[in-house]
């Protein structure tokens, strides 16, 4: 969740006792005959077994590039990109790729079939064309086996059959990331930018209480970003920014935590803002909530759940699943004299796929220290529409 963004990893949670498949969605996904939605809390519900795998429990050191590579011994564990690029004109396109691993079992076991295979993996791709007010949105599983779906270091490589991320040669940087599904497709080169930030603890992100219910978490916030974003056909030399969140974990949500709201913003100070809000079944905000203000010099201050002020301004009404969204906020944080108005470039970014939920490029404006600053980033919302709305 990269404290919010795992969402999407619980839906392999549930993989264990589904037929593992591959299938593309538009808008409104046509799932497999008998296979139900998953709300966030069944599909990280935490009822699975965590004997013999490894656990976040305390800080470790990270040590690059390896830790861009994967972590078998651990659950779940994935590879977040969000990024808002430009035309030279001017269109705006929003995007996302993530890709997802989930482990079966804690260790390997004889198989006679070559498709046997311990690793699920699940990718999520959407565009946002902010001009054309249309959002694109796939969902695609894959197993491990015979190279379908996979994780390695070095090279760097993470790939779902033709969506992958790959590092130049030997070394990770810089990424380059390939994505195509429904006549959308993505060819970027990811530049490292700013060197990593280590998310809560020195990179030890607690999401509940109790020792393992964690995770080791870090981001590159503002990675500098060209290529081509091609929709219908017709393909789009852009350049702009991206945001990458890398996370590894066993536990998953705690008893009561229902969803969140993950904000990611890159602002024209040349800072970057994180935090995400857990929220809880009786509608309060979990005290493992978290954040981080990072400053053009790449300096990076943590800030707990009380620091941050958010304010919800209007909401969006899905006309699929019914939720209801936050669709507009306010943050305030007093402590880094900061004060952000955030508005989705689009208002539809909800995501029809096995947990429902919405992510998107969005807007900012805003000042810090009185003086004035505007920005773009990315905002998550799960659990919405997965828990009856208060009566009126």
């Amino acid at each position: 969740m990269g404290g919010g963004k795992g969402l999407a990893l619980g839906v392999v949670l549930a993989l264990a006792g589904l037929s593992v498949g591959v299938w593309l969605v538009t808008r409104e996904p046509a799932l497999p005959t008998g296979q139900a939605r998953l709300t966030v809390a069944e599909a990280l519900g935490g009822t699975e077994s965590t004997e013999g795998y490894a656990r976040a429990v305390g800080v470790r050191e990270f040590r690059f590039p390896e830790d861009h590579g994967p972590h078998p011994e651990f659950r779940t564990e994935w590879w977040y990109w969000t990024g808002n690029l430009e035309t030279a004109d001017g269109r705006a396109f929003g995007y996302q790729l993530t890709l997802f691993r989930k482990a079966l079992a804690p260790q390997e076991a004889k198989r006679e079939s070559e498709w046997g295979s311990r690793h699920v993996y699940m990718g999520h791709l959407t565009v946002s064309d902010i001009a054309t007010g249309r959002f694109h949105a796939f969902e695609r599983f894959s197993r491990e086996a015979v190279g379908l779906a996979g994780a390695r270091i070095p090279p760097f490589q993470v790939w779902l059959e033709n969506w992958k991320v790959e590092g130049a040669e030997a070394g990770v940087f810089p990424m380059r990331m390939s994505a195509e599904a429904g006549g959308v497709a993505l060819s970027l080169t990811l530049e490292e930018g700013k060197p990593p930030v280590l998310q809560g603890d020195r990179g030890l992100s607690q999401k509940s209480a109790g020792e393992g219910s964690a995770s080791y978490y870090y981001s590159l916030t503002r990675m500098p970003t060209r290529g081509t974003v091609t929709v219908d056909g017709r393909s789009h030399e852009v350049t702009g920014a991206s945001w990458m969140d890398r996370e590894w974990s066993t536990k998953s949500l705690g008893a009561g935590q229902v969803g969140w709201d993950w904000f990611a913003f890159q602002l024209s100070d040349g800072s970057e803002f994180m935090h995400y809000q857990l929220r809880l079944q009786d509608g309060s905000v979990d005290p493992f909530s978290a954040g981080v203000d990072i400053s053009a010099r790449g300096e990076a201050v943590r800030l707990p759940r009380d620091e941050v002020r958010i304010e919800v301004l209007d909401t969006w009404r899905s006309p699929r699943s019914g939720a209801t969204y936050p669709a507009r906020w306010r943050l305030s944080i007093p402590s880094r004299q900061l004060v952000l108005e955030v508005t989705p470039a689009l208002a539809d970014q909800e995501l029809p796929v096995t947990v429902r939920y919405w992510e998107g490029a969005v807007r900012i404006q805003g000042t810090r220290a009185g003086q004035p600053l505007t920005g773009r980033g990315y905002v998550e919302l799960t659990g919405y529409g997965d828990v009856p709305e208060p009566s009126r």
